[in-house]
C-alpha cells in the first residue's frame, strides 16, 4: 500500500467548577466481535431535535508527531480542504496530563493531573477530583448531543475483565457525558485487549479484523449511522492508541514504506550547547541506535495508515448520510515524539517542539480551505471551541480560549495571546507507566516552559534555565539563557510565574498577554 450517562442537565461544561475554589480503505465491515457496535443511540435528556447544530468528529491520536503527517494522504487532503494550526501546542508532552487538559480546557496546575498515575495523575486523580463532571462531553450532552467515546481515555482507566497475571480486574466507573462508551485500558499492542462497552468488558483476540484501530473505525461508522437516523447532532471522539509504542501497524500495512528512515533535521544526533544536566551527558548516536530509530519510525509510519484509512471511511460515511457539510472533522495528537533529535532515543516529555508542537487540522462548515493559522494555540482551547460550536456555555473556570473565530477565518474580537504554558512533572520513574522513558530517551526533571512565536524559555525545579532564540536557532540547539539581560530574564520569569498561577479564562487570558 501507499503512501453519560446520568443527570446530563445538571452537569456543566469544561472547567465549570473548580474543586479547589492510504487512499484505499480496508474492508472494515468484516465480522465484528460480540458486543462491538451494538449500543443503540439514546437521546440525551432535555435536548431538542435539530439538524442545524453541527456535528463534531474528533480524531485524537497518541504520540503522533508532525513528521508522520506526510505519510497520511487523507490528513494531507484535510489540510487542503480546511485549516491547519501551525503553532498548536500541548500543556505537557505526556499522555494523561495533556488529555486531561483537552477534556476540561484547564492547565495541569488546575486539573492537578501532572503524571500518568497516582499520586500525581492518571484516571484516578481525574476521577476523584471530579474533573470528569465538567468536560466538553457533559456540556454537549446537556445540549442534546449524542456523544460517544471510543478508544483511549486516560492512563489508568481499567475496562474490567481479565488482565493477564493480575487476574480479573473490576471496571473503572463510567464517566458522565457519554451516551456510548467503548474504551480500552491497555490497547497499545492493538490486539488481545479488553474494551469496556457501556459497562460490559468485552475481550478481543488476535485476528486481523480485531486490530483495535479498525474496530474503532467500525464502531464510529455505526454510531454515525444511528445518530443520523435519530436526527440528533452528535459528538464522536475516536482516540486511537496508535502510533504509540510498541508501534504496531495493521497486518495489511506491515510491509509499507520499505527502507524509510527517520527525518534527519539539523537537530538529529546534534549536541545542545549549554544543555541542562539531564541532557548534557548524551553521546553521539551509534549505528545500532540509528538503525533502531529508523526501524521504529518506519513502524510508526505504517501504524498511522489505519488511522488515515479510518478518516477516509468517516468522511465517506458523513457524505453518504448527507452530513459532511454540517460536521467538523478535527484531527490532532496528545503530544509529539522525538526520534534522534538532541541525541535522544525515541521518547517525549521535553519542552522541545518535537514533543510539544503537534498537528491540529480542521475541516467543516465555514472553515476556509487551505488556510494556515499561525496564532499561538493550545490543547486547552479545544474544550471551549467544541462548546461554542455546539451552542453550549463555556464555564468561567476554563483556562483556554475558543478558536471559533480563527477557525472561520475571522479576526478575533480581542488581541490573541503571545505565549503558551507547558508544565511537566518529572522525572518519570513509574515502573508501570507505558511512557516510562527507555534508555537514552531522556527523562527531564520538573519544569515550566514559556513558548512564544520566537522563543522557548524553560525553568527547571533544579534552578537551571534554558532559552532558545527560534529566529536564529529554530531547532533549539543553543541555550543562551546565560546571555539574557537581567531585565529580559526577569520579564520572562514574571510572565511564566503569572501563567503558572492563573485560574480561569479571564485570569489566564490576562497572564498570556504580558510583554515578553
Amino acid at each position: 500500500m501507499t503512501c453519560a450517562l446520568l443527570l446530563p442537565l445538571l452537569l456543566c461544561g469544561c472547567g465549570s467548577l473548580d474543586p479547589d475554589s492510504k487512499a484505499s480503505a480496508p474492508n472494515l465491515g468484516a465480522a465484528t466481535h460480540a458486543g462491538a457496535g451494538s449500543t443503540a443511540v439514546v437521546s440525551s435528556a432535555g435536548g431538542a431535535s435539530t439538524s442545524t447544530r453541527p456535528n463534531i468528529v474528533f480524531v485524537l491520536t497518541d504520540d503522533l508527531a508532525w513528521n508522520l503527517v506526510p505519510y497520511m494522504p487523507h490528513v494531507l487532503a484535510m489540510e487542503r480542504k480546511g485549516e491547519t494550526f501551525s503553532n498548536y501546542f500541548v500543556t505537557d508532552s505526556l499522555c494523561c496530563p495533556s488529555r486531561a487538559s483537552i477534556f476540561t480546557g484547564r492547565f495541569p496546575h488546575n486539573t492537578h493531573v501532572t503524571s500518568n498515575g497516582p499520586p500525581y495523575g492518571g484516571f484516578r486523580v481525574f476521577h476523584q477530583r471530579g474533573e470528569e463532571q465538567h468536560t466538553f462531553a457533559t456540556a454537549l450532552q446537556g445540549k442534546g448531543y449524542e456523544t460517544a467515546m471510543m478508544g483511549k481515555y486516560l492512563n489508568g482507566y481499567q475496562p474490567g475483565g481479565n488482565s493477564g497475571s493480575e487476574g480479573f480486574l473490576p471496571a473503572s466507573p463510567l464517566p458522565p457525558g457519554w451516551n456510548q462508551w467503548d474504551v480500552a485500558g491497555n490497547g497499545y499492542p492493538e490486539f488481545g485487549y479488553t474494551l469496556n462497552e457501556d459497562g460490559q468488558p468485552t475481550e478481543y483476540g488476535f485476528q486481523a479484523h480485531e486490530y483495535l484501530t479498525d474496530v474503532l473505525a467500525r464502531k464510529g461508522l455505526d454510531f454515525i449511522d444511528r445518530a443520523a437516523t435519530a436526527r440528533r447532532p452528535f459528538l464522536l471522539e475516536l482516540a486511537t492508541f496508535a502510533p504509540h509504542s510498541p508501534f504496531v501497524p495493521a497486518p495489511r500495512d506491515e510491509q509499507d514504506f520499505p527502507g524509510l528512515i527517520a527525518p534527519r533535521n539539523p537537530a538529529f544526533d546534534a549536541a545542545n550547547t549549554g544543555a541542562p544536566a539531564w541532557l548534557s551527558h548524551f553521546q553521539p548516536l551509534d549505528a545500532q541506535q540509528i538503525e533502531q530509530i529508523d526501524s521504529q519510525f518506519r513502524r510508526r509510519a505504517q501504524a498511522v495508515q489505519a488511522i488515515d484509512n479510518m478518516i477516509a471511511l468517516i468522511e465517506a460515511k458523513l457524505a453518504a448520510r448527507g452530513l459532511a457539510k454540517n460536521t467538523y472533522l478535527v484531527f490532532s495528537s496528545d503530544n509529539g515524539l522525538h526520534m534522534g533529535e538532541h541525541r535522544l532515543m525515541p521518547g517525549k516529555q521535553t519542552a522541545f517542539d518535537s514533543d510539544i508542537r503537534v498537528p491540529l487540522i480542521v475541516v467543516g462548515p465555514g472553515v476556509p480551505a487551505g488556510r494556515t493559522v499561525g496564532d499561538m494555540t493550545e490543547n486547552i482551547d479545544l474544550c471551549p471551541t467544541f462548546e461554542r460550536l455546539a451552542g453550549a456555555p463555556v464555564g468561567p473556570n476554563v483556562d483556554g480560549h475558543s478558536l471559533v473565530e480563527l477557525l472561520h477565518g475571522q479576526a478575533p474580537a480581542e488581541e490573541w495571546r503571545k505565549e503558551i504554558l507547558v508544565e511537566h512533572h518529572g522525572p518519570d520513574l513509574g515502573p508501570n507507566d507505558p511512557d516510562l522513558p527507555t534508555r537514552g530517551a531522556g527523562n527531564p526533571s520538573s519544569y515550566e516552559a514559556l513558548r512564544t512565536p520566537t522563543s522557548l524559555y524553560v525553568e527547571y525545579v533544579t534552578g537551571e534555565r534554558e532559552y532558545y532564540n527560534l529566529r536564529t536557532d529554530p531547532f533549539e540547539l543553543h541555550n543562551i539563557a546565560m546571555h539574557l539581560s537581567p531585565s529580559h530574564e526577569l520579564r520572562l520569569h514574571r510572565t511564566l510565574a503569572r501563567i503558572e498561577r492563573c485560574h480561569g479564562l479571564r485570569s489566564c487570558w490576562r497572564a498570556q498577554h504580558l510583554n515578553t
